[in-house]
């Protein structure tokens, strides 16, 4: 245990020291020893304007416009002042809103005072953050910025006269020098993949000898190699990060087109691959599993995004590079991570949710784990994060990934890195009747001496799911003059939609879940001893929602295979005509998940 937990710190270390060298670079890069580096004769002209295919909301400008602006879960209110000036209400505000993303909300309104409103808040950046330094020039929001003002530049110079424009485009030029001589101090991942898209879409948008757009196109292949798997997924194992980059790889894909040159080939391969595992990771209602640091769906981006698909290929079962399996049959869909955590690098977001699952029946929800959201408060990312907000087996209240940080050089709980499982197996097993899924770590095999092994089967065209979960000693317990195990409890925990009302059997060996549409299914265990308690939703943008979960608790000595049968069934008895409050309808409030030990 000791030599493992001096392992981790070695590694997390030497990746801290790597990134307080990038934070370091970055700031010598805003210094004025820099910012020579960054004049030069600006972009002149703009010869196309790529599309933005997120979601606007033409309501968005009156809100703005009254002084209320709405980003990241929180609102500023600017009152007679620019939002550029007030202190921002929450960091994650701060960073969207030098990011420009809401200026499709103005486009969307396609009014004249929108317009006008457009051109005077860039006109106020220019002069408030326009010289390099401070938040606004993090690399990742500047990536984003230079994207947003050319997909909506025309609401900003449409009428603008020739003083203006001529800001406007010293700005972004300036954006895009300093954009450039930043790459190679940020991060190997999907922000550096966003960084090079700004500069790729620059060159093709602005006149032909500005930017070199060929040599981003190198780069980007090698980047993309190295995110992108063989699969589609990304290497964060976030689903979520499929929509963010596709959002920004479509409308390139489209510029090259429209420049009559052939997209790279890069480009289009990891466009192919991502598709796929886009509909690989979605449930029944439309949004993505909440694995990884998912939170909410933006279910019309999703559908923006897929309109592009022209292959429209099935899913696969298990997609192995990636790291999860999706079971379907019927109107039910189920997905289960079965992969180790994403390397320690990129790891700050992901989550200690081994072998657990996801299941929708129809448009609706069933099993899902707590999720996540940026803008939650810092003490819900670390319970969000662990194994108890998710819908598996936890050990002696611990979670199966261990949560490593460095506080002495400022690393918090929240965003600490993971360690192990060190082996995680899978294999599956389809035919027209059945499909199966088996699979197996050992995040507790350091710590408490046994591994997790858990069985899904999904039949009767989707209206069963059977599942087994087994506790087994490793093989150096059972041999001779091993320590006795002890005593560990464990906790079996079903995590349940807002939406999915649990009512608890009279013998206290099966729960009645009620969906939304009165569709009816009964979990039913004849292992350790069954409870309907409070749980939470983070995966929402209101930041929480009280909900429900099924948990089956027991202890484990050590000895025997300790196995937990379990089954959900849909229930031949409709439910009740008399309908009770959804836990999301009963308040908002929730209690906390347990937080694990150390």
């Amino acid at each position: 245990m000791a030599s493992d937990s001096f392992s981790a710190q070695t590694k997390l270390a030497a990746d801290v020291v790597a990134r307080a060298r990038r934070h370091a670079m970055c700031m010598l890069h805003q210094s004025s020893l820099y910012k020579w580096r960054y004049r030069g004769a600006p972009i002149e002209q703009l010869v196309l304007v790529p599309q933005d295919l997120r979601t606007a909301d033409p309501s968005f400008a009156s809100e703005i416009y009254h002084g209320h602006f709405g980003l990241a879960g929180a609102v500023g209110r600017t009152g007679s002042k620019s939002p550029f000036e007030i202190f921002p209400p929450t960091p994650d505000w701060a960073a969207e809103l030098h990011g420009f993303g809401w200026m499709r909300h103005l486009r969307a309104a396609g009014d004249k005072i929108s317009r006008e409103h457009a051109r005077s808040l860039v006109r106020d950046w220019i002069a408030i953050n326009g010289a390099i330094g401070g938040l606004a020039w993090r690399p990742d929001i500047v990536a984003r910025r230079i994207i947003s003002w050319l997909s909506h530049i025309s609401i900003v110079l449409d009428g603008a006269d020739q003083a203006f424009y001529d800001d406007v485009m010293e700005s972004l030029s300036r954006q895009v020098r300093y954009l450039r001589a930043s790459l190679h101090d940020i991060p190997a991942d999907a922000v550096r993949l966003r960084a090079l898209t700004s500069l790729m879409l620059t060159g093709l948008c602005t006149d032909e000898h500005t930017i070199d757009y060929e040599a981003f196109t190198r780069q980007f292949a090698h980047e993309a190699g190295s995110q992108i798997m063989a699969d589609g997924g990304h290497v964060t194992r976030n689903p979520v990060v499929l929509i963010e980059l596709l959002l920004d790889f479509l409308p390139l894909r489209q510029c090259f087109i429209v420049r009559d040159q052939p997209p790279p080939v890069a480009l289009t391969s990891v466009i192919d691959r991502m598709m796929p595992m886009l509909r690989f990771f979605r449930l029944g209602d439309g949004g993505l599993a909440r694995f990884n640091g998912t939170g909410p769906t933006a279910i019309d981006e999703v559908v923006n995004v897929l309109a592009y698909d022209d292959a429209e290929g099935a899913p696969v079962t298990y997609a192995e590079p990636s790291g999860y399996c999706r079971l379907s049959q019927g109107k039910t869909v189920l997905i289960a991570d079965v992969g180790r955590p994403p390397p320690m690098a990129v790891s700050r977001r992901a989550h200690a949710g081994c072998l657990s699952f996801e299941m929708s029946s129809g448009l609706h929800p069933v099993i899902v784990n707590c999720g996540s959201l940026n803008h939650i408060k810092k003490e819900w990312h670390h319970v969000s994060r662990t194994t108890a907000a998710h819908s598996t087996l936890s050990v002696g209240n611990a979670s199966s990934s261990q949560f490593v940080a460095l506080p002495i050089l400022g690393e918090s709980t929240a965003r600490s890195r993971l360690i192990g499982p060190d082996t995680v197996a899978a294999s599956t097993r389809n035919d027209d009747e059945i499909i199966d899924l088996q699979a197996a770590h050992d995040g507790y095999a350091s710590r408490f001496g046994l591994t997790h092994t858990r069985s899904l089967r999904l039949l009767n065209k989707g209206t069963r799911l059977e599942g087994e979960d087994v506790m087994t000693a490793v093989p150096e317990r059972l041999a001779d003059g091993a320590p006795a195990l002890g005593t560990i409890s464990f906790a079996l925990r079903f995590h349940l939609h807002p939406s999915v009302r649990a009512e608890l059997a009279n013998d206290a060996k099966s729960a009645l879940l009620v969906l939304p549409n009165r569709e009816g299914w009964r979990l039913v265990t004849r292992s350790g001893s069954l409870r309907v308690e409070e749980s939470v939703f983070l995966a929402t943008m209101s930041g929480r929602n009280r909900s429900q979960q099924i948990v089956v608790t027991g202890s484990y000595d050590g000895g025997a295979d300790m196995r937990l049968m379990w089954r959900l069934e849909q229930s031949a008895k409709p439910p009740s005509k008399r309908r009770a409050k959804t836990a999301t309808e009963a308040g908002e409030a929730a209690h906390e998940l347990p937080l694990e030990e150390n």
